[in-house]
């Protein structure tokens, strides 16, 4: 039912997925309807109603807002209303609205990061020198590395890295609770994953895996990267286990989205690094 929503048009937003929903489901408390062939999804908590932009036909959206607003006023009293992390196309329709005015916010926090696939590849030019040192250096210490793609039989062995990976980073930050269930999700998928329409890569080293990741095709030419995990001990699995699964499993698309920094310092200035071509717009929006 999602992939059918999703798949009838040309969508950017790493988010509009069902493996996306699937994994934070727990956490953001999702609900979804469908009326008049147009796909509606809610989530929220004990403060905050938050729609997410509706999945339709474009003639649809007005109609579609009024409704949304209506469910807003007649179900959730004094909660804060608000649409979260929609597309610039949607905020366009927001601002066009004639029975209520927006608040609308652009959300930096949540803009996704999109690369030219060729040049994940093969890390061309002085701009990504670095990271080409950071590979070659991996490929020289570890010459006997290999990459897999995720199967049944290499799924035990990304289960103890993710676990090493969340040990780490636990103890580095004790009061993040969204690295355990970060850790939670992916064993989910994990649990499930033949189930869904993923590709995922593993970077061995010595029958043990150093780095995972898997993602999907998110549109006609623009695959997206769900999770990427790595030992950061070894210095250069996140570049091997990037530009591996790009090259063996990618190289046919034109883009690459790699999702958003979620306004982590660390994380936004290593998405920064691999030179994103455009970044995908995000906004927020309150009645004003």
């Amino acid at each position: 039912m999602f992939d059918k929503f999703f798949g009838a048009r040309y969508c950017e937003h790493s988010g509009y997925t069902f493996t996306n929903f699937f994994m934070w489901r727990k956490m953001r408390n999702y609900r979804r309807a469908i009326e008049d062939d147009v796909l509606y999804i809610f989530s929220g908590n004990e403060e905050t109603f938050a729609a997410w932009q509706p999945i339709g036909a474009q003639d649809e959206m007005q109609d579609a807002i009024t409704k949304i607003l209506r469910v807003a006023e007649e179900n959730f009293g004094d909660k804060k209303f608000m649409f979260v992390v929609v597309e610039k196309i949607f905020a366009e329709e927001l601002e066009r609205y004639p029975h209520a005015k927006f608040n609308i916010t652009p959300e930096r926090d949540n803009f996704d990061y999109v690369y030219l696939a060729q040049d994940l590849i093969n890390l061309s030019g002085r701009k990504f020198h670095r990271k080409k040192n950071h590979l070659n250096a991996f490929k020289k210490e570890y010459p006997d590395a290999k990459y897999l793609p995720i199967t049944e039989e290499i799924i035990p062995k990304c289960r103890e890295e993710l676990n090493v990976w969340a040990e780490i980073h636990k103890r580095a930050n004790p009061d993040n609770a969204f690295i355990e269930y970060e850790q939670a999700a992916i064993h989910e998928i994990f649990d499930h994953f033949d189930d869904f329409n993923l590709k995922g890569g593993a970077i061995l080293i010595d029958n043990k895996v150093a780095a995972f990741t898997f993602g999907e095709r998110l549109n006609s030419d623009t695959a997206v990267i769900h999770v990427e995990k790595a030992d950061p001990t070894i210095r250069g699995s996140y570049a091997a286990i990037n530009q591996n699964f790009v090259e063996h499993e990618w190289s046919d698309m034109i883009y690459i989205n790699r999702e958003e920094d979620m306004g982590v310092d660390g994380l936004r200035q290593a998405k920064e690094s691999y030179r994103p071509i455009k970044l995908i717009e995000k906004f927020n929006a309150t009645l004003a």
